[in-house]
Formats: structure tokens, C-alpha cells, sequence
């Protein structure tokens, strides 16, 4: 807070001495010529109110009575117009105790001193009168001052009080657009991860929703395990790109099993894991999820690749991500209870391949992805239905994913629609159009074990 300057300043202290007589006028300044004060003199009334009318800080007055034209008691009662706050004192010769009780009415004095006077007493009276206007002055003066310091604290705290609001308003604005722009990133993060997604997926039908499917799954065992939401997101992510690096593979190593294949396809195809992870390891924030996907064809026996890890040395997303990566890759192979025969099967390499810690967890959640079975083509099923792109609305879901006219996975089966979604799908199908139906449930109705 600035420092207030005096409103009352602080002024050089005079005492004004009236005496129509020049020799008494003369006899004072000697007396009171040591003194700090300055000392000013009139030789009539009428000359010493000319001077208060430009005098400032008279402290004293000090006038004789008997003077021509005006007396020291009309003379001290006018000067109390122009200087209300000054000491009067009254020096005459006379002892008529009517002058002095006029100068006292009159002239509102505070002392009556007599001629031929006491220089110790008079100085002594002058110093008092001096002392006292002084004190009464630098009270005024420091009053005024806290009043103005006051008034400008009160200024101050009312600036200060709509400061803080406008910062604070300024504030929340600012950390609104920071929330939009970190909830943008993430979801073009997310639209980054999906794109990913789909290179892995145009190599076929086969490959459709295997990567949607192994994420599901991995997550909602993540979720069970208490892993945190971070952690749960670096698995998601790994799950969603774990075969991005069978991008380049031929179909002859791709569409057959890795025990079918011949010793030098077996070691080009164990490559991939590695080659995924140095795909993205440029973008930082994907490192973690591509240390997952370096080893989630590791096996529990340690008889896996590409760094032949066994047991608690493969991290725990990847173990998880390699049950469901096994779960989907039965499921896709059975008809009838797809769930139940999945689990049979995987159960097959519970030990070998699979952590066995995680045999309960895949049987509590598996059948929450695969009833109904997955459907990659047919009819409308009860509860379905579908509709045009210009009748999609906010809320819907979709009973089947969507694809572009070029094969590529646009949103998953399960989405549940929101203006985003339907805008970025008016987009897509203006670059990739398909005759495809878009597939919603009806209301009340299920995906994945999930009310709509």
C-alpha cells in the first residue's frame, strides 16, 4: 500500500506580537529571540489581522490592550476569525479588571500578563502557549493523516476485494479453457490410439474387434486387480495397439497360428513386439503401454518372446493383456456358448502360457464381452435396429461397430452416441462412404452384459 502524504503539514511555528509602542515590541524580540519559533510583530490591530490573513502555524498572540483605533480586546476577538487555534495572551499597564474580563469574553485569552513583566515568567508562559498549540496542531495533523490513511485502506481493500474477484474469475476462466484443451488432447489422443487401431484391423475380418475385445477385457480385469486409473489407461492403450507391429507381415504368417508356421517365419513373426514398441516409442506418452506390448507374447513358463520372461518377470499388464489377447483368439473359433468354450480353452494354458492367478478373474468378466457371441455379419437380432446417418441422435447405442467403406473401424460396438461421435461420422462417410446399415439397440436393451 502507497505511503498517504499529510493533508496537514507540518509548518514553521510563529508568535505574532502586537504593541502600538516600538521600544516594547523590541523589548519582546530580545527576550524571545533564542527561541525556535519565529516571531513576527504589527504595531496595531489592524496591521496584525492583515498579517493572519497570510500567516500560517501562529501558535501565539500575544497583544497589548491599550492600543488607538482598536484595543487588544476587539483586536484578539477578530483574530480568532482568521486564526481560531492560536493561544491569546493579553500584556497591558492597566489594572482595570473590566479590560481584562473584556479580553477574556471578548478575545477568549488564555493568559493576562501584566507591564512591566517577569521575562522568566513571560518566557516561561510563551513556551507553555508554544508547547500546547504544537501538541494540539500534530494531533490534528496525525488525525487528519490516520482518517486519509483510513479512507485509502478502505479504497485499497475495496480495490483489492474486486482485484481477487476479477483474478479469481480470470482464473476459473482460464482453468475451464485448460480443461477443454487437456479433455481435446486426450480425446485426440484417444482418436490417435483408435486410428492406430484400425491399421490392424484392414487386414481383414479376422481381425476385426480383436483389438476392442482384448481391451475390454484387460481393463475390466485391471479394474477388478485395484490397479490405479493411470495404470488402467497404460493397459487399455498397450491392448488397443499390442499387433500394430504385424503391419508389413504377410498374410502368410498373419492368418495362420505361431505353431503352425515355419522356423523362419516363427522368427520374423516374433519380431513384431519389438518392432510395435520402436513404432511408437517417438511418442512419449506411449512408452509405458509399449514396454505391455514388447512382451505380452511372453508365457508364464518363461518359453515365450521376445525376451523369454517367466512368471512375476513379465509385467503385469502384459500377462493380462496376453490372457485376453488368448481368450479372443478362442473365441473367435467357437460357435454356440462362445464364453464357456473360450474359458475351456484358455484354461488349456493356464500355467503354461497364462498366469494362473488371473484364471478366476477372465472367468468372472469373459462372458460380459462375448454374450451375445460377436457378430461380424448377418441379420437385425430382437432388440435391434437399424437406422440412417441423418436419424442418429445423441444417446444411442450401437449394437454393432462401424466401419468405413474401406474397411477401416470407425467407432466400436457398445459406443453409446454423442454429438461428437455422430458429427465425426457425417466426416468419415463424406471421405469413406459404405451402404452398410448403422446398427443401434433399442432402448432397455444390452451389449457386452452392460443396461443401456
Amino acid at each position: 500500500m502507497e505511503v498517504v502524504a499529510d493533508s496537514v503539514d507540518r509548518i514553521e511555528t510563529t508568535v505574532l506580537l502586537v504593541d502600538d509602542e516600538l521600544n516594547i515590541l523590541q523589548a519582546l524580540q530580545r527576550l524571545l529571540r533564542r527561541e525556535t519559533f519565529r516571531i513576527v510583530t504589527a504595531a496595531s490591530g489592524t496591521e496584525a489581522l492583515q498579517l493572519l490573513s497570510q500567516l500560517r502555524g501562529v501558535a501565539v498572540i500575544l497583544s497589548d490592550m491599550r492600543m488607538p483605533a482598536m484595543n487588544g480586546a476587539e483586536f484578539l476577538k477578530r483574530s480568532r476569525e482568521f486564526a481560531p487555534e492560536s493561544v491569546r495572551m493579553l500584556l497591558t499597564g492597566y489594572s482595570d479588571i473590566s479590560d481584562a474580563v473584556d479580553a477574556v469574553n471578548q478575545g477568549g485569552i488564555s493568559r493576562y500578563l501584566s507591564k512591566p513583566w517577569n521575562d522568566t515568567d513571560l518566557l516561561q508562559a510563551v513556551r507553555i502557549a508554544v508547547e500546547s498549540y504544537s501538541l494540539s496542531y500534530e494531533n490534528k495533523r496525525l488525525q487528519e493523516l490516520v482518517s486519509r490513511q483510513n479512507k485509502e485502506l478502505q479504497d485499497w481493500n475495496q480495490n483489492l476485494k474486486e482485484r481477487v474477484l476479477q483474478q479469481t474469475a480470470a482464473i476459473r476462466q482460464k482453468n475451464e479453457e485448460l480443461h477443454n484443451f487437456i479433455k481435446q488432447q486426450k480425446e485426440a489422443f484417444q482418436s490417435l490410439i483408435s486410428s492406430f487401431g484400425s491399421l490392424v484391423e484392414m487386414r481383414g475380418a479376422r481381425s476385426r474387434q480383436h483389438a476392442a475385445n482384448v481391451a475390454k477385457l484387460s481393463v475390466l480385469v485391471a479394474g477388478e486387480m485395484g490397479l490405479a486409473k493411470d495404470d488402467q489407461e497404460i493397459i487399455r492403450t498397450a491392448a488397443m495397439l499390442h499387433d500394430i507391429g504385424e503391419i508389413g507381415l504377410s498374410e502368410r504368417i498373419t492368418l495362420v497360428s505361431p505353431e503352425s508356421l515355419s522356423q523362419d517365419d516363427f522368427v520374423e513373426y516374433s519380431q513384431h513386439p519389438i518392432r510395435a514398441q520402436l513404432l511408437i516409442d517417438p511418442i512419449e506418452e506411449l512408452r509405458p503401454a509399449g514396454v505391455l506390448i514388447r512382451h505380452h507374447h511372453e508365457m508364464f513358463n518363461g518359453n515365450g518372446f521376445p525376451d523369454h520372461l517367466a512368471g512375476d518377470e513379465i509385467p503385469l499388464g502384459a500377462r493380462i493383456i496376453a490372457y485376453a489377447d488368448l481368450m479372443d483368439r478362442a473365441a473367435r473359433q467357437c460357435s454356440g456358448n462362445v464364453a464357456e468354450q473360450a474359458l475351456q480353452w484358455t484354461d488349456i494354458h493356464v500355467g503354461k502360457a497364462l498366469d494362473p492367478a488371473l484364471r478366476t478373474l477372465f472367468r468372472k468378466f469373459t462372458k460380459y464381452v462375448y454374450l451375445p457371441p460377436p457378430r461380424f455379419s448377418g441379420g437385425l437380432e430382437s432388440g435391434e435396429r437399424d437406422v440412417k446417418l441423418d436419424d442418429l441422435e445423441p444417446g444411442m447405442t450401437l449394437a454393432r461397430s462401424i466401419y468405413s467403406g474401406s474397411g477401416i473401424l470407425l467407432l466400436h460396438v457398445g459406443v453409446t452416441l454423442g454429438a461428437k461421435h455422430i458429427g465425426a461420422l457425417r466426416r468419415y462417410f463424406e471421405l469413406d462412404p459404405t451402404d452398410e446399415p448403422i446398427c443401434i439397440l433399442r432402448k432397455g436393451r444390452t451389449t457386452a452384459g452392460v443396461m443401456v
